[in-house]
């Protein structure tokens, strides 16, 4: 039979998130007393071990995660989330090559003011001010094909912009001329 700090290290691998100790209990099938003495003992197993994972304990529980040296490599290996709205500004940003904030914001419509702003923070966009002009010249960075890998896809145009429009953007225009005039 397993011991008990090795159960409580499986079961905080497969839940994969913060658990109060009572969970733990009922998951290992123990007492609370008995998960906080194998919780201390894995805990302190972890600290005197050379690896890239702790056990900490949380407001919200305890947590098998990996140690605080190593997020670079998590800034490195996971992309972060964008939402939809800001993903389809870099994909507009990524098909022109580089275009002014300007000619996005007509493309886009105000909201991708914000969503430059954040494209910027994660590194996906660089923004350059234009010699002569009040806009700036945005482009997509290293950190972008790094983490996308587009370089070798064929991107359809047509297809691409499509998925560009908005709601916002899909306002007709009509022609109040008559015949007569």
């Amino acid at each position: 039979m397993f011991r008990l700090a090795s159960q409580i290290e499986a079961i905080l691998y497969l839940k994969g998130q913060a658990l109060d100790l009572a969970f733990i209990a009922e998951c290992a099938g123990c007492d609370r007393d008995a998960a906080e003495t194998a919780m201390i003992e894995l805990m302190d197993d972890y600290n005197h071990r050379d690896s890239a994972l702790e056990v900490v304990e949380t407001p919200q529980g305890y947590t098998l995660q990996l140690r605080a040296s190593f997020q670079t490599l998590i800034d490195k290996m996971i992309p972060p989330e964008i939402g939809t709205g800001a993903l389809r500004t870099l994909a507009a940003i990524a098909i022109k090559g580089s275009i002014s904030q300007t000619d996005l914001v007509e493309l886009r419509g105000s909201g991708a003011y914000q969503h430059v702003q954040e494209l910027v923070e994660v590194g996906f966009v660089r923004k350059r001010r234009q010699q002569g002009s009040r806009s700036a010249l945005l482009q997509v960075t290293d950190k972008f094909h790094r983490t996308y890998e587009l370089n070798d896809l064929p991107i359809p145009q047509l297809a691409v912009a499509a998925t560009l429009a908005t709601p916002a953007d899909e306002i007709h225009r009509v022609d109040f001329t008559t015949e007569s005039e």
